[in-house]
């Protein structure tokens, strides 16, 4: 079984905040940070495993501080946890105050991914390697997320099958 040190799939974005990446509070939209995080966390996944990736589902994303339009935002990302086919992405956001130089962890994710060959087939991941403390961390705490995400996926097929797909018009 192939294995990759967690630091292999670890990658960096970094963006100004705009006037046009705004909404109604003048912080960064939640959406653009969710499109950033999306992003760099399909990377990440790509890095793991050098083969298509589809993103499984967003976990969560947990906003906790705002994104001002003097700031940076920052997004590291890296895989923190692999099952056979699928593989958990960590994303962590830095806003950074480019006046003061102040940081803080701004928002937090956690993304799943699989891997898919050309037929798309599930394909097995590389087994991670965790290093720092964080890493290490983020590992160890990975089977109960994916315990959480595997009944809230059944939740939400029984729940998929309770709704209408008929649109008022029909």
């Amino acid at each position: 079984m192939e294995k990759k040190y967690v630091r292999e799939t670890r990658c960096f974005k970094t963006a100004r905040v705009f006037p046009t990446d705004v909404n109604n509070h003048n912080t960064l939209f939640g959406g653009k940070l969710m499109s950033y995080i999306d992003d760099i966390a399909s990377i990440a996944a790509s890095k793991l495993c050098r083969v298509n990736t589809v993103t499984a589902s967003t976990d969560s994303v947990d906003f906790l501080y705002p994104i001002n339009p003097t700031d940076s935002v920052t997004l590291e990302s890296f895989a923190s946890w692999t099952g056979r086919s699928s593989m958990e992405i960590f994303v962590k956001v830095i806003r950074e105050d480019l006046k003061t130089g102040e940081k803080k962890i701004a928002a937090t994710a956690f993304l799943t991914f699989v891997a898919l060959d050309e037929n798309n087939r599930k394909l097995i991941v590389p087994r991670i390697i965790p290093e720092t403390e964080e890493e290490k961390k983020l590992y160890e705490t990975a089977p109960d997320r994916a315990a959480m995400r595997k009944q809230r996926r059944e939740e939400s097929k029984k729940f998929a099958d309770f709704l209408t797909v008929t649109y008022p018009w029909e």
